[in-house]
């Protein structure tokens, strides 16, 4: 019987179906940006500029996979020194006591052609709450070196109330100075690692 079990574990493992192919985040093709409403009537952006991220994937099409991404808090930038230390400081990120987002996926589907559903965990600012991500899977290719890549974008509308973000204003007619709900938007390429 264990000649039988074995022999079944090697033959799987040579059709390749415990076979991983992992990927990492190529930052320099990729951005990391968000956008909330200001004053109720115009959105303010931003981005991070330090992130990392990993996919470790069992299949051509990426169904199924596997997927980490980390930024650093204090790699923002709204292009307002000012805005951006606010952020950083106890009102918001709390960057010093919280200086990592991490977000840790639960399942990576197809739904039809290049569409995907991105469920998973998402810790910022010490809270971990669910989310999901609209994911377009933009296909792959070979850059001019010989590296295999994959493109990815996708999106979400978090609460920021969620993970205690709370600091807000009233503006004069009544309205918050900073919105409620705060959507990311993720354009990334991945490069393949090499064996």
């Amino acid at each position: 019987m264990k000649k039988i079990i074995l022999f079944a574990v090697v033959l799987l493992l040579n059709t390749g179906l415990f076979a991983q192919t992992k990927w990492t985040a190529d930052k320099v093709h990729s951005t990391v940006k968000f956008s909330v409403s200001h004053l109720v009537i115009s959105e303010v952006e931003g981005q991070f500029k330090n992130f990392e991220g990993t996919i470790a994937s069992k299949s051509a099409d990426f169904n199924n996979s596997a997927i980490t991404f980390n930024i650093d808090v204090k790699s923002i930038d709204t292009e307002n020194s000012d805005r951006d230390k606010h952020l950083l400081g106890p009102d918001f990120f709390d960057a010093d006591k919280y200086p990592q987002m991490a977000f840790k996926s639960t399942s990576f589907k197809k739904l039809s052609g290049n569409k995907y559903l991105l469920t998973g965990n998402l810790t910022l600012h010490g809270v971990t709450k669910p989310v999901k991500f609209n994911v377009t899977y933009g296909g792959t290719a070979k850059d001019g070196y010989g590296n295999t890549k994959a493109g990815f974008k996708a999106s979400t509308v978090i609460n920021r109330f969620d993970y205690n973000l709370k600091w807000n204003a009233l503006t004069e007619a009544g309205g918050a100075t900073v919105g409620k709900d705060v959507t990311i938007e993720l354009k990334l390429e991945f490069a393949q690692q090499k064996s």
